[in-house]
C-alpha cells in the first residue's frame, strides 16, 4: 500500500515534521496504516509523490531531472534527479514552505490574505473565496494574489539554481491560476543560468495518489525480482 502526506516523512513511515498538519509531527504513519492491511505500508511526502507521478505518467514523461512545485499556502517540492527521487540525507529536501524562516518572506497565507489576519494553511474555501474575488476585479484580491505568485517564482527560481533541471512542473490549486507560468518563465530566464523548461501538472488533483500508486508498484517490483534471483541462484 502506497501513502501519501505532507511533511517529512521517515522511512519507517513516521511524520517527522508537519508544518500543515502540526498534530502529526510524530505520528506512526506507517505503523498506523499497517494495521488495517496485511501487506507492506510505504509512506512518502505529498510533493515527492507527486513528483514520481509526473514523471511516470504526467507532463515529464520525457525528463529525468525534473522539480515538481506542489504549491498551496503549506508549499513543498519534490525532485527527480537523473530519474531518481531524492529526499535528501533526512527526507526534508524541497521543503520550500520554510523559506520565511530564513528572512526570504512572509508566510503564504499572509501573502494571500487580503485582511489583517492570515488565512488558515488547510482552509481551501478561503482560498478559494480569494481567486475568485481577484477575478471579478476586487483590488485587495488581486493584489493579494500578485504577492502569492511572486513567492512563487522566487521559490521556484531557488531550486531551480540548486539543483538545474530539465523542466518545473506546477502542481497544487495554482496550477489552476490565470498568469502563472508566464511570470516564472521570465522570472527564471532572468536568474538562471540556463532557465528550466516550466509547465503544469497534467495529472491534477490525483498526482499525488498516483505517485503513491507507483511507489508500491516499484517496492512490489523489486520484491519479485529479488525473489527471482534467490530462486535462479538455486
Amino acid at each position: 500500500v502506497g501513502a501519501a502526506t505532507p511533511g517529512i516523512v521517515e522511512a519507517d513511515g513516521t511524520v517527522r515534521l508537519g508544518t500543515a498538519l502540526p498534530g502529526w509531527t510524530g505520528l506512526g504513519l506507517g505503523e498506523r496504516l499497517s494495521r488495517s492491511f496485511k501487506c507492506p505500508v510505504l509512506v512518502e511526502n505529498d510533493a515527492n509523490a507527486a513528483a514520481v507521478a509526473e514523471h511516470w505518467k504526467g507532463t515529464a514523461t520525457e525528463c529525468d531531472d525534473i522539480v515538481f512545485v506542489l504549491a498551496g499556502l503549506s508549499p513543498g517540492a519534490g525532485a527527480l534527479i537523473g530519474g531518481r527521487l531524492h529526499r535528501g540525507y533526512g527526507g526534508a529536501a524541497g521543503e520550500i514552505g520554510a523559506l520565511h524562516l530564513l528572512g526570504r518572506d512572509v508566510t503564504p497565507e499572509t501573502l494571500l490574505s487580503t485582511t489583517d489576519q492570515p488565512l488558515h494553511p488547510l482552509d481551501e474555501q478561503a482560498v478559494a473565496k480569494v481567486f475568485a474575488e481577484a477575478r471579478e476585479g476586487d483590488e485587495r484580491a488581486r493584489a493579494a494574489v500578485e504577492r502569492f505568485i511572486q513567492r512563487l517564482v522566487h521559490d521556484v527560481a531557488a531550486l531551480a539554481l540548486a539543483l538545474d533541471p530539465e523542466m518545473v512542473v506546477i502542481g497544487g490549486w495554482a496550477a489552476g491560476l490565470d498568469g502563472v507560468l508566464e511570470p516564472l518563465r521570465r522570472e527564471l530566464a532572468r536568474y538562471c543560468l540556463r532557465p528550466p523548461r516550466v509547465a503544469l501538472s497534467l495529472l491534477g488533483e490525483a498526482a499525488v495518489a498516483t505517485g503513491a500508486l507507483r511507489l508500491a508498484l516499484d517496492h512490489v517490483e523489486e520484491q519479485l525480482f529479488a525473489v527471482e534471483g534467490a530462486t535462479a541462484r538455486r
